[in-house]
This record gives structure tokens, C-alpha cells and sequence, in this order.
């Protein structure tokens, strides 16, 4: 393990020059107490950084906000002379050497970014003589300044202009960030009861229907470089049906084994021998891999209504009710997908097949008495002749099991875990490409790739992760889709040897 003058070399380098894979920028990491007072290099002290064991910093797009924490060894009783008590701010920026835009590193610095702010220390403890171990969680100010405020109030106008005024309201939440958001189609007049203001924009964000593309429900979550309120779709394709662009592409391959110069998403321009360098090869290295849910739960996915789902929607104004049945793959095609490089990609690649799962020659869309939820309709709620979402009350049992659907699809669809080295500028809502090779001795198909785990995939969380002089990061991703099609057939497969059922009065035998 490196110690503290191993780690003061590391923080002089050169900004620009990256010596190897996993190198990072950190100066300087500052502990500023509630009076303003600190650990600052610039007045002599010592910053945290010769003291620092780990630093993590997570984000994931179903969270609302970033947290952290920071493993410190003191030995300069710092928890008692400031003294820590969790108020305090921790200023820092961490990025990849060569990066120059400030929207690609991590900036916690007190000038040109958003200091985090101290809520917790925990793990105290003695582990020898003069020295404590103990472990400072912090957190973004959003996260905090939601604790301490409540949103209760009526708003009107599209679903993305509420949340940007709840953002904002320097009552409310205040946040001085960027606010990246996608625009809304739906209008609605909405009154929040009393909430914390980044539960209120969550609940706004489950009702948003996207302008440009026919997806249910939004994602609000905080990254590095500021929030996001915007759709699935979003993270899959630009501008509801445009092919997006992976933001870096990661492999994993046995040692000695060459990577396919021609292959999608590799290194280089295609159709040239391209040979990375070392350096270049490593950042988009894989060091280890996990799928976390490669064989899909249709058992639990046919319970929760993933494949199919009936609605039935009471109108609470006329003392009526409707009932309305969804269809996975009927409905498949209505929206894009991370597998979707162009509009027709994004109507068979199904994560599970449309054939028939029984002797009624149904598919597993087709049996909508899976899941049956009861949803109240609040038509003239505010006088105005709409439903939950904002439009038609008629659409709101389509709506509501769509968006469940969606949801789930995400959570049970594939999942990757990857540990890769550290890049600061990917973040949570990001594409990437990931290339597995396959494992059969002889490749059947052209790039010699895994027809079903290479791929697409967006990145659903990370944890960004400086640990003994590495810069490492987690990342967890997640796709609905799959690269190559199942294909379908109209039969069930199996002998209809019973066509009545059997019956046997035990007393005859």
C-alpha cells in the first residue's frame, strides 16, 4: 500500500500526462469545517490526501442524488481539533489525465464546482497507537437541502416545466446545477401534498410522456456533471428515434487472445488494422465481469406484469370502470431500445420470445389475467376533462401498464456488472459498447463476438473508486433488448397427447 510520501509525489504530476491505465488528477482533498475553517494546502497544513485510504463516489439513474465516502487513517486527531461533528463540506476534483472539458471530471472544488457536504462518520476506531481509522460519508447539497424542505403546492403547465420550478425555487430546493432535461408532451395541473423536493420531482418524473417518442415515465438522478429528468428512450437513441452514439466501448478477452480489428465498436478506424497502444488498450480493457441476470426470471417477470397486464380503471366522476390489456410484444415496437442503431431495430429484439408457451398456442403475451391492478381515474379533478397523466382518462390503464412494464423490463432485463479503470467522464444514463468474445473454439459468426452478452448497454449505476494510487471504476449496465433476434414459431412444441383432462375415482382402482 503506498504511504503518505508515495501519495504527496502523486498528487504533483502533470495534469495532461497520463502515465498509465487507471492514472488520476486529485490534488487535493479538503476537509472545511462549519466555521470555514480547514485543512488547506495553501496556508501549509496538510490536506487529506496523504491520510486517505479509499475514496468511492456512487450515482445510479434510479438515484436522486450522489453520495460518497472517504476511509481516512489520522493521525493528527483532525475528528477532534476541527472538529468533525457532520457538517462539514469536502472539496475536491478528480479527473482523467488529458481531460479538459469541465463537464468530463468530477469537480467538487469550491470555484467551479459543488463542494459536498459531510452528513455522517462511522467505522471510528483506534488501529494503533496515535493512529484512528474512520470512514466521512458525504453527500451532494441537494441531498441534504431536500431533507430540510417541503414542497406543498398546485402547479400547471407540462410535467418537465414543474419539475424545473421546484428545482430551482430558492424556497425549495434551490440547486444551483445544471438541470439536463428532456421536454414533456403532457399537460396537467398537479398539487404536491407536503413532500421533500426531490421526492416531489421523482413523483412528477413517473408521469412524464416524452415529446418526441411514445415511452412512460421519466428518470430523475443526479451524475457528476449535474441532474437528469429525462426518459429511457433518451439514454438509447437522441432525439426519440436517432441512432446514439456509445460514449466508450470495453472488451474482455483471455490474455493473449487478439482482439477482431473489424469488429463494431473497436478501437480505430473500421476496415484498417488499427493497433491501439498500451495505454489506449488498457483503458478499454475489462479487468473482471459479471451478469447479474443473464437466464430472465419469466416466472417473476409473468407475475409482476412484464409480458402482459390487465388494467382496470375506475372512474371515480361517472361511477364507471374500463379495462384495458397490454402486450409486451405487441407494444414492443412503440418504443426504442439500447440494442437500436435505427428505427427497425427496434421491433423484434424481443428479451423473450413471441412463440407459443402452451398447448392454447398462446405467448407469454397474450394471458393478461397475469397481473390485474385496480387504478382510480381522477377525471375533473381540477375541472379539466383529463386523467392521471395529463391527456384522455381513457388512456390511463394503457398508460399505467406500459410504464410498469417499461420498468421492469429495465430492472429484470440483462444485467452487467463490469470493474473497468477509471474514466471521469462516463456517468450514470451513459451508452456503452461492451464486447465479449465468444468461448467456442471455432466463431460461427463473422467478428467472433457473443451473439447474445456483447452489445449495447446502459450504464444503470457506478461507483467511482480511488483506492492505493488506482483510479478503478464499477459500473453496473443494463439493456432491455437483445443483440441478435430468438426468432418464433406458430406451434407449440409439445404433444397434444391430453385433450381432456384426466379423472379417477379412487375407489375404482
Amino acid at each position: 500500500m503506498a504511504g503518505p510520501k508515495d501519495r504527496r509525489k502523486r498528487a504533483i504530476k502533470q495534469l495532461d500526462e497520463i502515465s498509465f491505465a487507471g492514472d488520476y488528477n486529485l490534488n487535493a482533498v479538503i476537509l472545511q469545517n462549519h466555521k470555514g475553517e480547514g485543512v488547506e494546502p495553501e496556508s501549509g497544513g496538510e490536506n487529506l490526501l496523504p491520510q486517505m485510504l479509499e475514496l468511492n463516489i456512487y450515482e445510479a439513474i434510479d438515484k436522486k442524488a450522489i453520495t460518497g465516502e472517504i476511509v481516512i487513517t489520522d493521525a493528527l486527531n483532525l475528528i477532534g481539533n476541527l472538529p468533525i461533528q457532520g457538517t462539514e463540506r469536502i472539496i475536491f476534483r478528480i479527473s482523467t489525465p488529458g481531460t479538459t472539458e469541465a463537464k468530463d471530471m468530477i469537480d467538487a472544488s469550491e470555484l467551479t464546482g459543488h463542494p459536498f457536504y459531510v452528513y455522517k462518520i462511522s467505522n471510528r476506531k483506534q488501529i494503533s497507537e496515535g493512529v484512528l481509522l474512520y470512514t466521512i460519508h458525504f453527500g451532494s447539497r441537494e441531498f441534504m437541502r431536500s431533507l430540510r424542505t417541503r414542497v406543498s403546492k398546485a402547479y400547471s403547465g407540462t410535467i418537465d416545466e414543474m419539475a424545473r420550478e421546484i428545482f430551482s425555487d430558492k424556497l425549495v430546493l434551490d440547486s444551483r446545477k445544471r438541470l439536463n432535461y428532456e421536454p414533456c408532451k403532457n399537460v396537467d395541473k398537479i398539487v404536491i401534498p407536503n413532500l421533500r423536493p426531490l421526492d416531489a420531482i421523482e413523483m412528477l418524473a413517473r408521469r412524464a410522456l416524452p415529446k418526441n417518442s411514445n415511452g412512460i415515465g421519466y428518470y430523475f438522478y443526479e451524475t457528476t456533471s449535474g441532474y437528469h429528468f429525462r426518459s429511457w428512450e433518451s439514454m438509447c437513441v437522441n432525439k426519440g428515434k436517432l441512432p446514439r452514439e456509445p460514449k466508450a466501448t470495453f472488451q474482455y478477452k483471455p490474455m493473449n487472445m487478439e482482439t477482431p480489428k473489424d469488429s463494431p465498436g473497436a478501437s480505430g478506424p473500421p476496415g484498417r488494422n488499427y493497433v491501439p497502444t498500451k495505454i489506449e488498450e488498457d483503458m478499454e480493457s475489462v479487468e473482471a465481469y459479471e451478469f447479474l441476470n443473464t437466464f430472465h426470471d419469466v416466472a417473476a417477470n409473468q407475475a409482476m406484469g412484464t409480458y402482459a397486464h390487465r388494467v382496470i380503471t375506475h372512474n371515480l366522476y361517472n361511477k364507471n370502470y374500463n379495462i384495458d390489456d397490454y402486450s409486451y410484444h405487441e407494444n414492443f415496437g412503440n418504443i426504442m431500445h439500447a440494442e437500436t442503431k435505427d428505427e427497425s431495430d427496434a421491433t423484434t429484439k424481443f428479451q423473450v420470445t413471441d412463440s407459443p408457451v402452451d398447448f392454447d398456442e398462446l405467448s407469454v403475451s397474450e394471458y393478461p389475467n397475469s397481473k390485474v391492478s385496480v387504478l382510480g381515474s381522477t377525471r375533473f379533478l381540477h375541472n379539466d376533462d383529463v386523467g392521471n397523466y395529463g391527456t384522455d382518462s381513457v388512456n390511463d390503464g394503457v398508460f399505467e401498464a406500459q410504464r410498469l412494464s417499461q420498468e421492469q423490463q429495465i430492472v429484470a432485463g440483462t444485467r452487467l456488472r463490469l470493474t473497468i479503470k477509471g474514466h471521469s467522464f462516463i456517468e450514470a444514463g451513459d451508452l456503452i459498447q461492451f464486447n465479449l468474445l465468444s468461448v467456442e473454439p471455432t466463431n460461427s459468426n463473422r467478428f467472433g463476438f457473443d451473439p447474445q452478452y456483447s452489445g449495447r448497454y446502459v450504464v444503470y449505476a457506478l461507483r467511482h473508486q480511488i483506492h492505493d494510487m488506482e483510479y478503478k471504476m464499477v459500473i453496473e449496465c443494463v439493456k432491455d433488448s437483445v443483440t441478435t433476434e430468438f426468432g418464433s414459431t406458430d406451434k407449440f412444441p409439445g404433444e397434444h397427447w391430453a385433450a381432456n383432462s384426466q379423472e379417477q375415482d379412487i375407489y375404482d382402482i
